[in-house]
């Protein structure tokens, strides 16, 4: 029987693999597509926007909720897109230029893929 990888949010071993190509944690319920698996696998960190889709260097994103900046007293608001995002490893996981406000980074979990 081959091993299949713990679940990547309660390390449980007991997971199982779904018809559909996905692996299914019985304890948190949390289902995650087989190809994302193999890549973690390999040592390279996935990066993920809100609804759980893999991002990559060059990318388009919109913010989904208004975003106050420190220092500017800018907000940047919801719907905002933002095109051509860096991957960084790094606190704030996107490095961005966005109209009107300049360069800046963000955080994964604010911004969904467009």
């Amino acid at each position: 029987m081959s091993a299949l990888p713990a679940c990547p949010q309660c390390n449980s071993e007991f997971t199982y693999e779904d018809g559909g190509g996905l692996y299914i944690c019985p304890e948190c319920a949390h289902e995650w597509p087989q190809q994302a698996a193999a890549v973690a696998e390999e040592g390279a960190k996935v990066y993920r926007d809100s609804a759980g889709n893999v991002l990559q260097d060059g990318d388009t994103v919109s913010v989904i909720k208004d975003l106050k900046l420190k220092g500017s007293g800018g907000t940047v608001k919801m719907g905002t897109k933002v095109k051509n995002i860096r991957l960084v490893d790094n606190d704030h996981d996107i490095d961005c230029k966005i109209d009107g406000f300049g360069a800046m980074s963000l955080k994964t979990e604010f911004v969904k893929k467009v």
